[in-house]
């Protein structure tokens, strides 16, 4: 056996060990846990390889595939054209991320806008896609489910343009390489649109989310996609020697684990030849399953969900994951996480990505009106910020004139308490001073006092006034004093008298 051989069927071996890799030692083959894979030949239909391609799935961001088949539909219907304008309603704007962010009453067209949903997978843009050319987004679902049966889609029930969590909307890995096939087929002019490496809006560069374009060689589409709920899904298209081949990978736990297995599968895929024993996608039995299983505690579990693509949203299906899983009943968490856990494919990385060649996209009719646009929202911005920090100076100073006032108010307020306590202090003396008894005068209170025994002259209170000189004679002989003044006479004894009257 040459070494090339040898080479081809190992790596064949190794894709389809690593696909089985859910399968345990004893465990029967109708009991493994499965995730629904399927790789096909995009000319003939025929199926190269499949796991639970039936089962029902939650498609998350691959919705964009269909949305984008229903809008080229129209363009060939002549109802639009791919230069029609795209208004963002507020709704639209409202969409989580992954989004474009613009604002309410932008507008783009079709054709940037279709650009945009493939690259970028912007939830705002796809809902506006769905809300501009169906009226509302419940008229575009309608319009979904109707192409989507036309063009021999069965297991698919659509709800919104965009992907995001919807119980009631899923998908099959034979439905999305139906879908594919009929893309390529139906709009082979178009086919660009979902090989596109990276778009520019400005000066911003958004990069594919397929992590296949560039670094698989050959990869020329189409679509990732993820939720919690379904974990990371790829509808990928790869050209070698003129063959083109569709992988469809669903419910993978990293966007990295996702995109080597697709990359196993095309391997494994080019190194086959579907022969005429090789079942169509038509000949696929339907799927016993009568809902998707919830991934969500295999892929996000307690973690915060990866914020790409598709937004942390999340579903609940009624019953238990590990009994949903798979083409089979799976009655063991053991086994729902074995499809998880394959160490070749955690430690395995694909080359690094070529250098992007990104597609200019722009709002407005054209470029030019777009940078005007652009400017004119930018200007805008700018007087908003200039206006808002004019509003918050003009805040503060009146904050400080209303903090000054409020001081003076109550500097004055405290004056005013401080004179009024001190009038009705004064008051309060006066009235105290009035009603107080009235002190008796110091003369009348003052004792009288006898005069000293010693004492040989006395003045009276009122002197005496000056004798008056009478013509011609002397002056006049004083008033003898008043006995009342005299001092009483000592008693003298007899003999004493008697020299006094002699």
């Amino acid at each position: 056996m040459s070494s090339s051989l040898l080479r081809r069927f190992s790596v064949g071996f190794a894709a389809l060990t690593g696909l089985l890799g859910a399968s345990l030692a004893g465990i029967r083959a109708a009991e493994a846990v499965t995730v629904p894979i399927l790789v096909a030949d995009v000319d003939s239909g025929k199926v190269i390889y499949a796991q639970a391609p039936t089962d029902p799935w939650y498609p998350a961001s691959i919705t964009k595939l269909m949305t984008t088949y229903v809008a080229l539909d129209l363009v060939r219907q002549g109802k639009v054209s791919l230069d029609s304008m795209i208004t963002i309603s507020a709704a639209a704007a409202a969409e989580p991320p992954s989004k474009m962010g613009f604002k309410p009453g932008t507008q783009l067209t079709l054709d940037n806008a279709l650009k945009i949903i493939m690259v970028k997978s912007a939830n705002d843009i796809a809902f506006a896609i769905g809300e501009n050319l169906g009226g509302s987004v419940d008229n575009f679902a309608a319009l979904m489910n109707e192409t989507a049966q036309r063009i021999g889609m069965r297991d698919s029930h659509w709800y919104n343009p965009n992907g995001l969590p919807d119980p009631r909307q899923w998908t099959s890995a034979r439905d999305m390489a139906v879908l594919a096939r009929a893309l390529i087929r139906d709009f082979p002019d178009s086919h660009d649109l979902f090989s596109i490496s990276a778009i520019q809006f400005g000066r911003a560069v958004m990069a594919n989310h397929n992590g296949l374009l560039g670094r698989y060689p050959g990869t020329d589409g189409m679509k990732t996609g993820f939720i919690c709920s379904g974990g990371f899904n790829v509808v990928a298209t790869a050209t070698r020697n003129g063959r083109r081949i569709v992988t469809i990978v669903m419910g993978q736990p990293t966007p990295r684990e996702r995109d080597v297995k697709a990359a196993d599968l095309f391997d494994y895929a080019f190194s086959q030849n579907a022969g005429w024993t090789s079942p169509t996608l038509d000949a696929l039995p339907a799927s016993t399953l009568p809902q998707p299983p919830d991934m969500r505690p295999f892929v996000c579990g307690g973690k915060k969900p990866p914020a790409i693509e598709d937004g942390p949203g999340a579903i609940s299906a009624a019953g238990s994951a590990a009994q949903l899983i798979g083409g089979a009943a799976a009655n063991s968490p053991a086994l729902a996480m074995a499809a998880f856990s394959n160490p070749a494919l955690r430690s395995r990385t694909l080359p690094p990505r070529a250098p992007l060649e990104p597609i200019s996209v722009w709002i407005g009719r054209s470029p030019a009106e777009g940078q005007q646009i652009l400017d004119a929202q930018a200007a805008e911005q700018k007087a908003a910020v200039a206006n808002s920090r004019a509003a918050k100076l003009e805040a503060a100073k009146a904050k400080r004139v209303a903090a000054l006032e409020a001081a003076k108010e109550a500097r004055a307020a405290r004056a005013e308490r401080a004179n009024a306590a001190r009038e009705a202090s004064k008051e309060a003396s006066k009235e105290a001073a009035k009603s107080a008894p009235k002190p008796t005068s110091k003369v009348a209170a003052k004792p009288a006092h006898a005069l000293p025994r010693s004492a040989s002259a006395y003045t009276a209170a009122t002197a005496p006034s000056m004798l008056e000189a009478k013509p011609g004679k002397g002056l006049a002989k004083p008033a003898p004093k008043t006995a009342a003044h005299k001092p009483a006479p000592a008693k003298k004894p007899a003999n004493k008298k008697a020299s006094a009257d002699e």
